[in-house]
């Protein structure tokens, strides 16, 4: 298992933040080309995990199609009941990410399916204090910090790395990442790993906008949905920090144009 360490008073801060929301209610955007998503069923159908996606099936810019079965999205594992844990075995699940902190953590705790490897990515945790405080004001400084805080693009591809790693097995197999409710740090790896692999912003934006359809996230309801202008200020927050998504991927993650070649050969067909 991998452990990196947090600072607890600062993972009990975030991990109320991260777990229930930002604390303004704000108005959540209609999902753009939500019904033509919903047309390809990606939904796992766990009973304990609601939010729980597969993230294949969308097309690149360049006519490719992203792979099935090799990457699911989902919410925290803690409620999962047998008949989950079972279908998750079915479906190959090798590596389970976890991006949660410390706090939520112990919590509640993962229900790992059998021949899973556990592994502990805190995306945020390790930021300081006043950083963690800042992002309490609303959904946008939030997601500025997981391109800002320490430690939190070393988690990010650290969940990319592990899905070329599956591909380099004998056995293969797939990776299922998660947080607590599968829309803020999950929607954002997912972002970034679909945008790398060439899939076009306003398709992940959708994507990333599905979590409001299977998490029942009404207009206002900042603490169950998410709101576009959250995942466009994180992008934004790349801008200002790298200048372009290919530098945050290669000076921000550290993936070389190798390593993103190996994701594309693994995910793409």
């Amino acid at each position: 298992m991998v452990h990196r360490p947090a600072r607890v008073p600062a993972a009990v801060l975030t991990g109320l933040l991260l777990a229930f929301g930002p604390a303004t209610a704000v108005g959540l955007a209609d999902p753009p080309a939500t019904s033509e998503l919903l047309q390809v069923d990606r939904s796992l159908h766990l009973a304990g995990a609601p939010n729980a996606r597969d993230v294949g099936g969308y097309r690149t810019a360049d006519g490719r199609t992203v792979r099935s079965g090799i990457v699911f999205r989902t919410d925290q594992l803690t409620n999962l009941t047998p008949a989950d844990l079972a279908e998750l075995s079915r479906l190959g699940v090798r590596e389970v990410d976890d991006l949660r902190t410390v706090y939520e953590r112990a919590l509640a705790p993962d229900r790992i399916p059998a021949g899973a490897q556990a592994n502990w990515y805190d995306v945020i945790g390790a930021a300081p204090l006043p950083e963690l405080m800042s992002t309490l004001a609303g959904g946008n400084d939030m997601y500025r910090a997981l391109i800002t805080a320490p430690g939190a693009n070393r988690a990010v591809a650290a969940v990319l790395r592990d899905i070329v790693e599956t591909g380099r097995t004998p056995e293969g197999g797939a990776v299922l990442f998660h947080c607590t409710a599968g829309k803020d740090r999950t929607g954002w790896v997912a972002a970034v790993l679909l945008t790398a692999l060439g899939v076009d912003r306003d398709t992940v934006t959708a994507d990333y906008l599905l979590s409001n359809h299977y998490r029942n996230a009404g207009p206002g309801d900042g603490m169950n949905g998410v709101q576009q202008e959250w995942l466009d200020s994180a992008f934004d927050q790349i801008q200002v920090t790298y200048g372009s998504f290919d530098r945050y991927v290669s000076e921000g993650l550290g993936l070389s144009a190798a390593d993103i070649a190996a994701l594309k050969a693994r995910m793409l067909a």
